[in-house]
């Protein structure tokens, strides 16, 4: 089994060295300094306090007849038409697009060619230290690597997916509806990413008991609004959130801002990523106040 990662950030860096380490014939598409850098040392990353070297072959070219099993898509979403221009002239059958998203599927079907498309989303975080990735899988009980057809199906490629998964022990999900699934999920996370760019000192923002129930009753509006807008909430989460008081959901962004976890997956990617977040929130917010149902 072959696989290309086509980004070299964080996530694309951690899922390369769990798929290397299940024993696939990986490779990185990597470009700048990032490129350099794993010119230099390889793909260095942090495994039990350990530093280790990622068995994976880097690349800055896409060939057209160099032919993956998966291509795992880890840009950010206004990289993405950019980055399936160049894959469209690749002839590997399955493009695997981990990110955020409002677009329906279809507008990045009519880039790379019809029936290429398998939405997901990576559940994983971290940073570089350095050269050095430092990054983990986020807690299968908060958000699995989730995945579906386009159409909702179940076809033999989600199956061999998932096997690469389940090898690599990464914990994964099957969803029914990515675009409903990709709604609720920026109802929650544009929320978010505000808060800390509200907040004066943003690693301080969970301190702010004011601002996580304004950023409680935020995410409750937004998954109302989806809600009326005829969009199914899923995952199960987000219907208890839907219904959680906010005063309760507050309290939880409370400990959750200042824990572990928040800094690993929430404060770290909304600082890094913020001129992505700026663009989600603009998007979303146009969609939930056009008022249209899309289903």
């Amino acid at each position: 089994m072959r696989v290309l990662i086509y980004g070299a950030g964080v996530i694309g860096c951690l899922y390369a060295t769990l798929f290397s380490e299940a024993g696939f014939d990986t490779t990185i598409y990597a470009r700048g300094r990032r490129l350099e850098s794993f010119k230099q040392n390889g793909l260095l990353y942090f495994k039990n306090k350990k530093i280790k070297k990622a068995k994976v072959n880097i690349i800055d070219k896409v060939d057209v007849n160099d032919i993956y099993d998966f291509v795992f898509l880890t840009v950010k979403s206004n990289q993405v038409h950019t980055a399936l221009e160049e894959l469209k002239n690749n002839n590997s059958p399955n493009i695997v697009t981990m990110l955020n998203t409002l677009e329906k599927y279809n507008t990045w079907e009519e880039i790379c060619g019809k029936g290429r498309i398998i939405p997901a989303f990576p559940g994983a975080g971290g940073s570089f230290e350095g050269n050095i990735l430092n990054a983990k899988l986020t807690p299968s009980i908060i958000q699995a690597t989730t995945f579906g057809e386009i159409n909702g199906g179940k076809p033999e490629r989600l199956l061999q997916l998932a096997s690469i998964f389940k090898r690599s022990y990464i914990p994964y999900k099957i969803e029914k509806d990515m675009h409903a699934w990709q709604l609720c999920h920026l109802a929650m996370i544009v929320p978010i990413a505000d808060a800390y760019y509200e907040a004066g000192v943003p690693e301080k923002a969970g301190e702010d008991k004011e601002l996580m129930r304004k950023t409680a009753i935020t995410i409750k509006k937004n998954l109302d609004s989806l809600h009326k807008l005829g969009v199914t909430l899923t995952p199960k989460k987000m219907k208890v959130l839907h219904r959680l008081p906010a005063q309760i959901l507050g309290i939880g962004l409370r400990f959750t801002f200042q824990s572990e976890f928040g800094n690993t997956f929430m404060y770290q990617h909304s600082m890094k990523a913020l001129d992505e977040m700026r663009e989600l929130h603009n998007q979303f917010y146009g969609y939930i106040g056009s008022g249209e149902d899309r289903n």
